[in-house]
This record gives structure tokens, C-alpha cells and sequence, in this order.
């Protein structure tokens, strides 16, 4: 007896599900800014900024032990990454400029090394401890690696856990840095506030593993 196999869809061609609090809103925004960028910014050099400004925001934040004051420029940045990270995809949608392949394969890879870099930096500042930095960088690669599982064994491209997206994660940031800066809160927030992002994935992980292993066992029963 032959055994035949149906492949998911390739990752880079599945839908994609966003359910964010801030996806409608920010699609729009995005979407209106990349029609109005002149035609020599091209979506790689969108790309190149994001990568950029990771770095500036990891030495923002290491910078930020002699100064607090550089947690304004670690604030500008993470808007500044923001831009570079969201609107490389929208600028190659909007001027049907698409390279699946190339472009799923660079936003992950470039994804993985910002937060990396970020968390990383976030570490290294005196507002948080380099353990939990850590924490929450192989918690969100964790993360990542299921969501791509998923895409391969379901054909959809879930780009989230829950409501909170990347850019939600960047604007509690923002809040948090300024009430670091104006010290209208103690040092040790980032860490209360890391564990408990940390905390919050790794059940999220196991709650979507436990959904999906009993969604794949329906499809695929043991004999």
C-alpha cells in the first residue's frame, strides 16, 4: 500500500492572522505612509534601518548606566525601528514589489537578531537584570519557532499570542523608560515587568503546544 503525504502550505505564502490590539490602526497608518515614501527608499533599506536602530537601542540602554537620559534615545529608536521593522513589508505590498521567499526568510532572521539585541542591551542597563534580559530573548525565540511549526503544520501564519504584538511591547517600553527617566518609578519595574513577560510566554507556549498537539492528533490518530 502507497503512502501519500499532503504538504502544508509553504510558510511564506500562508495567510496571516493578526488580532492585536493595535493591527487595524497601524495597518492603516503604514499603508498611508508607504504611499507617500519616494521611490529610491526601497524596502530593504527599511530593513537596514530596523537592524540599525536595534543596535542604537541596545546602546541606549547600556549607555544609559552613566546617564539616564539616554533612555530618551533608546525611546526615539524604538519609533524608529518600529518604521523600519513594520514598513518594509507594506512599502513591497504597496508597489507589488513582493519577494516571499527572500522577504520571509530575511524579516525572521532580522527579527530574531533585534530582539536578541535589544533584550540583550536591556540586560546590560541598570534597570534590568542581564538573566531576565535573557529570559525573555530565548522565551520569545521559543515562541518564534512554534508559531513557524504552525505555519508548516496548519497553513497559517499566526503573528501573535493573545492581543499584545511587537508594537504594543514597543510603546509599554516607551511609557516605562520615561517613568524610569523622570524616576517617577523605582529600577526595578523592567524586572518585575520582564519576569512576568517571560512568565506570561512560556504559558502561552504551553497552551498553544497542548491545543495544537490535540488539533494534529484529530488529523493524524494513532493507529
Amino acid at each position: 500500500m502507497s503512502e501519500t503525504t499532503t504538504a502544508a502550505p509553504e510558510s511564506r505564502d500562508a495567510p496571516r492572522s493578526k488580532q492585536f490590539i493595535l493591527a487595524v490602526p497601524e495597518a492603516r497608518v503604514l499603508e498611508w505612509i508607504a504611499r507617500r515614501l519616494p521611490g529610491f527608499v526601497k524596502p530593504d533599506h527599511l530593513t537596514a534601518l530596523g537592524v540599525s536602530a536595534s543596535l542604537g537601542i541596545a546602546a541606549a540602554y547600556v549607555l544609559s548606566n552613566g546617564d539616564s537620559a539616554w533612555l530618551w534615545a533608546a525611546s526615539a529608536l524604538l519609533v524608529v525601528h518600529w518604521l523600519g521593522d513594520s514598513l518594509d513589508g507594506t512599502l513591497a505590498r504597496v508597489r507589488k514589489a513582493e519577494r516571499p521567499r527572500y522577504g520571509f526568510y530575511l524579516d525572521h532572521l532580522v527579527d530574531a537578531f533585534a530582539t536578541a539585541a535589544i533584550g540583550i542591551g536591556i540586560g546590560l542597563s541598570p534597570y534590568m537584570l542581564l538573566s531576565v534580559g535573557l529570559a525573555i530573548v530565548v522565551a520569545y525565540l521559543i515562541l518564534s519557532i512554534n508559531t513557524y511549526l504552525e505555519t508548516h503544520a496548519f497553513g497559517v501564519f499566526n503573528l501573535g499570542y493573545g492581543r499584545f504584538g511587537p508594537t504594543e511591547a514597543r510603546l509599554i517600553l516607551i511609557v516605562v523608560n520615561t517613568l524610569l527617566v523622570l524616576e517617577l518609578v523605582g529600577s526595578g519595574l523592567l524586572d518585575v515587568l520582564g519576569i512576568g513577560l517571560a512568565a506570561v510566554m512560556i504559558v502561552a507556549l504551553v497552551v498553544r503546544a497542548g491545543r495544537n498537539l490535540r488539533k494534529l492528533a484529530k488529523l493524524e490518530p494513532a493507529s
